[in-house]
């Protein structure tokens, strides 16, 4: 963060002094979590269920601490608040207006924005000093977290924004306006808070519509809930896909043994050859997006071509391929889940999978609503309509996955039910051959607990 006394951050949210004049300055970073403050930082104070941020105070502030944002005088210097979380927005949106030569990059999507985004950082880092951090910080804490990571030096912001109903992206476009904005696709994510695919389109384009009109919105041609938010912007358009109009296109693809794809980019009069070294033929469409950021941001066409082969996966469980000594391979995407998103990993799977066994372990999709069951269901008719081998799913609220997999007729694989990820482990401890393809995924339920029991079973060696 930019360096701000006490004084300026009262100031700036609306706080009140405490145990101080307000000349200490925040030098160092902010953050919620008091083992990561370092030297001259500022620690956000939050009272969670389990622990009270503010009995961690004292601590920070003699380990070098500037202050404390929080509710409550906690005996140090710092700034008491009402809301810490409407605090922090203030306090990024005036770091923002300080800063006005960095370049705000805002991306959405029901499915793909952190792996995007780790894209970003990694290219637009060619250009100069980017602020992309690992994970998924989209949300009213994530966000202006992210935001207040910016300082002189940094060129580019790279945002991700999530949604989980219409007004929440406006919210968050109101702490940090971007002058690019992605929308990468529209899909069943959410739908228990959005209602339809419809109602997440409707909020998804709130980024859009926030672009200056100097700036510029990278739209999905692929996807008509998506192409048609163009008439929601003043800002210039800049279609990408697969089809014909786009102005960024990719065509020619071809998935290698390992699912990563290959394929000719078009953009304009130029062409170059694209080889992915990440899996998932859903990354082509991925990579679109983040490269007509890279070319808004000034990178020539021809080092976009070799800088999109050399990108990879930064945020953990997100399409994490690695190879067992025995020769199984795993493939951890168990971060999240939705159905767009598993059907795109299903599809990595049988690429992957082609001439081998192939496994999915599918967790429970949470946030669906009415469309839960349908949801689920739908995902397990993609998994054996796609020849996958044997299907697993985790949780009772899963288990229609394995009822849309009976409905595909000659489907001949096998369907194991597994009440909880235990379960799910015994089935594979059983049964699990070499030259496996196994495939991990779900919404946080701790899925992950299976590809962690695959990665420590047996020694692993490097894709």
């Amino acid at each position: 963060m930019i360096a701000l006394t006490l004084g300026e951050i009262a100031g700036i949210t609306g706080g009140r002094l405490v145990n101080s004049d307000g000349s200490p300055t925040v030098t160092g970073g902010v953050e919620y979590d008091s083992r990561k403050v370092g030297p001259g930082g500022l620690f956000v104070a939050f009272a969670g269920e389990k622990a009270d941020g503010h009995d961690y105070a004292a601590a920070v502030v003699a380990g070098g601490a500037a202050g404390v944002l929080g509710t409550r005088d906690a005996g140090v210097p710092g700034v008491v608040v009402e809301d810490q979380l409407a605090a922090l927005a203030k306090l990024a949106h005036e770091v923002l207006g300080r800063l006005p030569e960095l370049t705000v990059v805002g991306l959405t999507g029901s499915s793909g924005k952190t792996t995007t985004k780790d894209y970003l950082g990694q290219l637009l880092s060619r250009l100069g000093p980017t602020v992309a951090p690992a994970g998924s910080l989209n949300n009213e804490l994530g966000f202006p977290y992210t935001v207040l990571q910016a300082d002189e030096k940094t060129r580019f912001l790279v945002l991700e924004m999530g949604a989980r109903g219409v007004g929440h992206i406006r919210y968050l476009t109101g702490i940090a306006r971007p002058s690019i904005g992605v929308v990468l696709n529209v899909g069943a994510a959410h739908l228990g808070e959005f209602g339809s695919v419809e109602g997440t389109a409707l909020a998804k384009g709130e980024l859009v519509e926030a672009l200056p009109e100097s700036g510029v919105a990278v739209l999905n041609a692929d996807d008509a809930l998506v192409s048609a938010m163009a008439s929601r912007t003043t800002a210039r358009v800049l279609l990408v896909g697969e089809a014909e109009g786009a102005d960024l296109r990719a065509s020619g693809i071809v998935l290698d043994a390992a699912g990563r794809a290959s394929y000719v980019l078009t953009h304009g009069s130029d062409q170059g050859n694209v080889r992915l070294g990440v899996a998932g033929r859903h990354q082509v469409a991925n990579s679109l997006s983040a490269a007509a950021v890279a070319l808004t941001a000034g990178m020539a066409f021809e080092e976009l071509v070799t800088a999109l082969g050399e990108v990879g996966i930064v945020s953990g469980r997100r399409m994490d391929v690695f190879a067992r000594a025995d020769g199984v391979t795993v493939i951890d995407d168990s971060y999240n889940a939705n159905p767009s998103s598993t059907a795109a990993a299903l599809h990595a799977l049988a690429a992957m999978g082609a001439g081998k066994r192939t496994t999915a372990v599918l967790g429970y999709m949470a946030e669906l609503g009415e469309h839960e069951v349908p949801g689920h269901a739908e995902v397990g008719r993609l998994a054996a309509e796609l020849g996958v081998d044997r299907l697993i799913a985790v949780d009772e609220n899963a288990r229609p996955i394995l009822s849309g997999s009976a409905q595909v007729d000659g489907w001949r694989g096998a369907a194991h039910f597994a009440a909880d990820q235990a379960a799910a482990i015994e089935i594979l401890q059983q049964d699990l051959r070499a030259d496996d393809v196994v495939l991990v995924k779900g919404s946080r339920y701790r899925t992950w607990d299976v590809a962690d029991w695959l990665r420590r079973s047996e020694e692993v060696q490097p894709t």
